[in-house]
């Protein structure tokens, strides 16, 4: 096996255990809801803190993976936000949590950033699509089985226990990464020279910073800052409130959410088929047609199965239609392999930033 395909393998892993973590608090929600006596409102400002922390530091853990390489900055992350995992475990308060929560979004930040960094230096270009809607996969992968492993541990030991084993899950991780893994493909043994042809890697380790003017006077920049508000809009319900809403909405037993896996094993087709779509396209079509055009099946699928969820009166066709909805995932992948792709002509990236981003 390639050593690019293994790394593709190790950052999956990543994604999994991510998604494993972020919908564990949802799954858990209802639970947590009744024993710390938490309204609906108060519960609103436990989801908001984690993405308003998460977003803040998205920037300088990004900046930080470019300076020190993300070998680095991803085993911290990973231990980081494994202990606040496990910490939320121990929550007794509306206030310690929300204090573990803001903790856990600093953690978590830079994740898929940093993730982005290792796919600009280790696949090529032309695959970095569909790289991409592997990892997404993946990651609705760990969605997806949160409810399988959440519902019976909590339902066994209490909703405390599945934080803390998630935890150690991190812990595992960062080892693994940190002791495996090389900030650039030359300096790993046993990756050989035809390998690094193709993957076309650089020794060279630049470092010239982003031109922030010419960036933020980019239309598209604007454009796509814009369609990733309203796409992360949408997944926040998803990652926060999916399980309480099912629940406290539609009538749901706690045994009931282990269908609500449903949604996330649709988006984890949807992010890998879109990333293959979209290389298909891109060959087909050119760049800017191949990339638009999933993008927008994607997002206006959502929309529509959305709209039927919202007039339904049946429960269950209420979770049927929030499956495709969660089909938005299709953008994913091509939101993520777009931004040093998709500039208009006039636009370059400097050497250190030709590597294709992701939000997270």
């Amino acid at each position: 096996m390639k050593y690019q395909h293994r790394v593709l393998g190790m950052l999956s892993l990543l994604a999994v255990i991510t998604y494993v973590d972020r919908v564990c608090i949802a799954v858990a929600g209802p639970r947590m809801q009744d024993e710390l006596g938490i309204s609906p409102q108060a519960w609103g400002w436990v989801t908001s803190i984690f993405f308003i922390s998460y977003g803040a530091f998205e920037i300088p853990s990004g900046m930080l993976g470019d300076r020190i390489g993300p070998r680095k900055v991803l085993t911290r992350i990973v231990l980081w936000w494994s202990a606040f995992t496990t910490l939320t475990g121990t929550v007794a308060s509306y206030g310690w949590l929300m204090f573990v929560r803001f903790c856990f979004g600093i953690g978590e930040a830079g994740a898929y950033p940093n993730a982005g960094v290792v796919i600009g230096r280790w696949i090529p270009v032309p695959q970095r699509a569909r790289a991409w809607g592997v990892v997404w996969m993946t990651s609705q992968i760990g969605a997806a089985i949160s409810p399988l492993l959440v519902v019976p541990i909590q339902a066994r030991y209490g909703w405390r226990a599945a934080f803390f084993v998630f935890g150690l899950a991190g812990v595992a991780w960062a080892a693994a990464w940190y002791v495996w893994f090389r900030d650039w493909p030359h300096l790993k043994p046993g990756v050989s020279q035809a390998e690094l042809q193709e993957i076309g890697a650089s020794t060279a380790h630049g470092r010239d910073g982003l031109p922030w003017r010419r960036v933020l006077a980019d239309a598209t920049l604007w454009h796509m800052l814009l369609i990733g508000a309203s796409y992360v809009y949408a997944l926040a319900f998803f990652q926060s409130w999916f399980q309480t809403y099912l629940v406290r909405g539609r009538g749901y037993t706690e045994a009931a959410l282990v269908f609500s896996s449903l949604s996330y094993v649709v988006g984890a087709v949807a992010n890998v088929g879109g990333g293959f779509l979209s290389d298909a396209l891109v060959r087909r079509w050119g760049l800017k047609a191949g990339r638009r055009a999933v993008g927008v099946l994607g997002l206006a699928v959502a929309a529509a199965f959305m709209g039927l969820t919202v007039v339904t009166s049946s429960s269950t066709w209420a979770l049927v239609f929030l499956s495709p909805s969660y089909a938005h995932r299709l953008c994913s992948a091509i939101w993520s392999a777009s931004p040093a792709t998709t500039m208009r002509p006039s636009f370059r990236w400097s050497p250190s930033w030709r590597s294709e981003r992701s939000c997270g």
